[in-house]
């Protein structure tokens, strides 16, 4: 399975790691570039630096042969808008968006 992973702190990379054991291609967007060095020299994946928000970034991590969009970064509106991107522009089948802040699920 084709896997794009945003975010490549603690939870992005734990992710990552996981599923690449297990024999998934991974990539990796963050737009920091030292965790995405880090993640380059310790795990067996593709990172990008980049906006995950961005369609050109997730274009260059694969998004149009990607079977699973994971959305893990620090902000909830990158998260949001990166599993937008993936469903109205490259058709990604599974989108996990993390959403910490309990607004946007407060209908009030």
């Amino acid at each position: 399975m084709k896997v794009i992973i945003c975010g490549a702190g603690q939870v992005g990379t734990g992710i990552a790691e996981r599923l690449a054991a297990e024999g998934n291609d991974i990539s990796i967007v963050d737009a920091s570039a030292e965790l995405v060095q880090r993640a380059n020299d310790l795990l067996e994946v593709r990172a990008i630096q980049g906006n995950a928000a961005h369609p050109d970034v997730l274009e260059r991590a694969g998004a149009r042969e990607a079977d699973m969009l994971i959305a893990v970064t620090l902000h909830d509106e990158v998260n949001m808008v990166a599993c937008q991107a993936a469903h109205a522009l490259f058709d990604i089948p599974t989108k996990i968006a993390r959403v910490r802040a309990q607004s946007y699920f407060d209908p009030s």
